[in-house]
């Protein structure tokens, strides 16, 4: 961590936002060489680990809701990285693939990320980023649903 950090924010969703796109801008600069962007590869990755998936199931997966995930996957699909083809098991059903050409996109970017996470790791520190990924998988199993908001009067 560095010395001089900045004043903790009083808004915890804008010190999570601001972490996030520092964290993702470091991951970005890794991943440059091969032309995708971090959530780029989570999406590839968590596709090819996870075989045929609808769309709207990866997205539960991802945190992410489907508009998103959808405007997130089109360069993809354009890159010829992913396709949505039939479920083998429910002609009725279509799932995410990730293509040939995504797996070796994948085999190039593997090592880039290790290197971002490996870099990460020594910079914030091994114990703190163990911890931080412990308390953020905590952040994602903590129910934040809220009462519907009452109408105005």
């Amino acid at each position: 961590m560095t010395e001089l950090a900045p004043k903790p924010d009083h808004c915890t969703c804008s010190a999570i936002r601001k972490a996030a796109r520092h964290v993702t801008q470091h991951y970005d600069r890794h991943l440059a060489p091969v032309g995708i962007t971090v959530n780029q590869y989570g999406i590839l990755a968590r596709i090819a680990g996870l075989g045929p998936i609808p769309i709207n199931r990866l997205a539960a997966r991802l945190f992410m809701d489907r508009t998103t995930l959808g405007r997130t996957l089109r360069p993809l699909e354009r890159e010829g990285l992913v396709r949505i083809e039939p479920d083998p098991d429910d002609k009725r059903r279509r799932g995410l693939v990730v293509t040939e050409a995504g797996r070796a996109l994948l085999d190039q970017a593997r090592p880039l990320w290790a290197e971002a996470q490996s870099r990460f790791a020594e910079a914030y520190g091994p114990e703190e980023d163990a911890a931080l990924r412990v308390t953020l998988a905590g952040l994602l199993a903590t129910d934040l649903a809220t009462p519907e908001p009452r109408p105005a009067r």
